[in-house]
């Protein structure tokens, strides 16, 4: 069974200098998994290069480990040079695992000149089904993502089940079968490490994820003001762990102009894991205010360490974790509240029983993802 990477989107991201995102983490895990049986594919000016296996292991081992970007580049200019005839690699299956390059045109002819068999994964819908929290023009593009993956795909590989309903509707709507697909969910993508000394003195509370619109933001940070002007110095810290996003100028200007919130709220845009592992460790709860998402590896990291969850009560936060976290409307500030209040506590009702609820907790592990991921090859 011969297994292609597609690492462009990685190899991008590396090179602009960003952290990697939940998505970035899935690849990485697919790496890890794959890495001594695959090879890697990059694109670049609507064509594709199979790099040899030893170049493929080393772009993989710097991907791991990222160095100075000047290795990647030497080693992926050895591969093309070496392996540019080797443009079509017959049944092989290539793994998408972030969307890229889905939503050109060219996309679908590159892969069947390549004869691979693709197979995609699907992280969510949100541009579709929530276009208002999303860049302009992007419901567009992931439309041809979407309709692109039903009609190329050899498989697909559904975050969530949540996520695979959400698919299923949309190829229903489009006229379009679907291949065989799987929900496969994903284990925690922040390394195992242990938490340093505690970083804060004061109680505190962590948000984790990009500044956008869709995390709500907006509506922890109002909370937190009505805090900070009632409490004072007593107010609980706020810890904001994420790098900023677009269409998120509200929410900047708290973070940066709201006096009332200077010294109560920390913004971290550039975080370790073991720095994420000590804020997480060491907090009240984590806080998931979103509107809308297609998973939650936030979610999972902080119950898989047995640390307390408030989020919002959307049905794939269910299908992860059950009745475990504490959940409140999005939109209801007064209710958030109070449960933040009620976490600040050393007697706190609803954090204590929430510890005893993580007890059952059982988080999801990459050697079942892959299990189910190693069957479908198997069955393709």
């Amino acid at each position: 069974m011969i297994i292609l990477i597609d690492v462009t989107r990685l190899v991008v991201r590396f090179r602009e200098g960003r952290l990697p995102t939940g998505v970035d983490r899935v690849g990485l895990a697919y790496i890890r998994h794959y890495r001594s049986r695959s090879q890697a594919v990059i694109r670049w000016a609507y064509r594709s290069w199979i790099l040899p296996k030893a170049q493929s292991k080393a772009l993989f081992d710097w991907l791991l480990h990222p160095m100075p970007m000047q290795q990647a580049v030497r080693i992926i200019a050895l591969g093309i040079l070496l392996g540019w005839r080797t443009r079509r690699m017959e049944g092989a299956f290539l793994f998408n695992t972030g969307h890229s390059g889905l939503e050109q045109p060219a996309y679908p002819a590159m892969l069947q000149k390549m004869g691979v068999r693709p197979v995609m994964l699907v992280h969510d819908l949100i541009p579709i089904t929530h276009p208002e929290y999303c860049r302009p023009n992007e419901d567009i593009k992931h439309t041809t993502r979407m309709r692109h993956m039903l009609t190329i795909s050899s498989a697909i590989i559904a975050i969530s089940q949540n996520t695979l309903d959400r698919l299923t509707e949309f190829a229903r709507i489009a006229g379009l079968a679907l291949p065989p697909t799987i929900a496969a969910l994903l284990a925690p993508g922040m390394a195992e490490t242990l938490p340093r000394e505690r970083p804060l003195k004061e109680p505190y509370f962590v948000m984790l994820s990009t500044i956008e619109p869709r995390k709500n933001h907006l509506l922890i940070l109002q909370v937190w003001r009505r805090l900070a002007e009632r409490m004072g110095h007593a107010a609980p810290r706020l810890v904001v762990i994420g790098q900023r996003g677009w269409e998120c100028e509200n929410v900047v200007d708290l973070l940066e102009r709201c006096r009332a919130l200077k010294g109560i709220v920390f913004e971290l845009s550039d975080c370790t894991d073991t720095e994420l592992a000590t804020y997480l460790h060491y907090t009240q709860a984590l806080l998931f205010p979103s509107f809308v998402e297609g998973y939650g590896i936030p979610l999972v990291e902080s119950l898989a360490m047995g640390v307390p969850v408030i989020a919002s009560d959307l049905p794939v936060f269910q299908e992860i974790a059950a009745d475990i976290p504490d959940y409140a409307d999005p939109l209801d500030g007064k209710r958030w509240e109070e449960l933040i209040l009620d976490y600040l506590q050393p007697d706190s009702v609803f954090r204590t029983a929430q510890l005893a609820r993580l007890k059952t907790f059982v988080s999801p592990t990459w050697e079942a993802h892959f299990a189910r991921v190693d069957a479908l090859l198997a069955q393709l």
